[in-house]
């Protein structure tokens, strides 16, 4: 982060304090604070951190879904400073987390009626809004774009946060750019530490995969990235809601990105991932015995072949098949019945294999329905979409 910034609340110097030089950022002391009881925050927990937020510095917390990097998204410069300390394209648009309805109105140019629908039914929660956006919403924020990406949370310290930062809050996930999204605030330590002015620590996040974004600015409601608002829960709502493209496959060169995460690698680990599909005529359908078998026999090959090549090799399976597997580093990403518990698990997984130095991973898949379409478009993003089909 380029620049020093003075800060004073209750006589405490927020001055930062440069402690060595990293590849050109400033590397500051980064603060820890520890939240006790994460249903009942009290207001003296988050006071130092929203006077960060409002002095331009960046504050990572958690979100029900997983932890955020935040800054001013009203301040150009404090947007600039999250695009630094993340190593992220400043074409990838941020976003402006707010605490309340009433907070969206000045970021807006408009409210389309398909917009107002899904705030009355889904926040707060995991659900993000693309919006015509107001003059009130720096360009550096949207990453260039005429539309601002808005969410309300619903986890108790995000959302107090942001109403005692009384500016709505930019917050990408607080990790490295491309690397698994955090869960827990050590993911985040990992990261940010040194590169940002305060960690939040709430413990592990509930959902686990980032939310839901459904551009309302056209015609037609679409949905930009699949989260746990899912698109049958979305069609109950509206009727009608497309599907872009990016959700199944790598936006093309030049295409300019219209929410995080659609364009560049995601999600992904250190070692090579490769994902292992069985042939599915219908992928909401589910995966039938003889899809899971040949599946796992081919996951089994392929780990095998690797480590008689050397490599040291992680797998990722479910506990309805962790005992087919006697080689490698074997996790578990949770019950492939329980789609919630495989999204909770992801990223701690991925995350792992890093700690554990696993050079290559190769993944089972999970069919499309409900939260399985979230589960399969993050998977697809950290393998850079490689994938085996059976």
């Amino acid at each position: 982060l380029r620049g020093r910034m003075g800060m004073k609340s209750a006589g405490r110097s927020w001055q930062r304090k440069t402690v060595r030089e990293n590849r050109g950022i400033d590397v500051m002391e980064t603060k820890r604070v520890y939240i006790k009881d994460t249903e009942n925050v009290r207001d003296e927990e988050l006071k130092e951190a929203a006077l960060v937020i409002r002095r331009g510095g960046l504050v990572a917390f958690p979100t029900e879904t997983v932890y955020g990097l935040g800054g001013n998204a009203l301040d150009e410069d404090a947007a600039g400073k999250i695009y630094a300390a993340k190593g992220r394209p400043s074409d990838n648009p941020l976003i402006a987390h707010v605490s309340c309805a009433a907070e969206v109105e000045p970021l807006v140019k408009y409210m389309p009626e398909s917009g107002r629908k899904l705030m009355e039914k889904f926040w707060p929660g995991p659900l993000t809004l693309i919006f015509p956006k107001s003059s009130r919403v720096p360009y550096g924020t949207t990453g260039g774009l005429d539309t601002v990406a808005v969410r309300m949370p619903s986890d108790p310290i995000a959302n107090r946060l942001i109403a005692l930062a009384g500016v709505p809050i930019a917050a990408p996930s607080a990790n490295t750019s491309g690397r698994p999204s955090p869960t827990t605030a050590d993911h985040v330590w990992q990261d940010m530490n040194g590169r940002i002015d305060m960690v939040i620590d709430g413990g592990a996040v509930g959902i686990g995969v980032e939310s839901t974004i459904v551009d309302v600015s056209g015609e037609t409601p679409a949905v930009l990235r699949p989260g746990a608002v899912t698109m049958e829960m979305l069609r109950e709502v509206l009727g009608e809601v497309t599907i872009d493209p990016a959700i199944l496959g790598p936006v093309a060169e030049g295409v300019h990105p219209k929410a995080p995460g659609m364009k560049y690698k995601h999600y992904a680990p250190k070692a090579e991932l490769t994902l292992v599909e069985p042939e599915m005529g219908d992928k909401k359908a589910g995966m039938t015995k003889a899809q899971i078998d040949r599946m796992v026999d081919m996951v089994k090959m392929l780990a095998k072949e690797q480590i008689q090549a050397g490599q040291r090799v992680g797998i990722i399976c479910t506990d309805e098949s962790r005992d087919a597997y006697h080689e490698g580093i074997i996790r578990s990403i949770g019950a492939r019945q329980s789609q919630e518990s495989v999204a909770h698990n992801l990223y701690a997984v991925l995350r792992e294999f890093d700690d554990l130095g696993a050079e290559v991973i190769f993944s089972e898949s999970f069919g499309e329905d409900h939260l399985g379409q979230a589960i399969m478009n993050r998977l697809s993003k950290a393998a850079g979409y490689r994938i085996v089909r059976v």
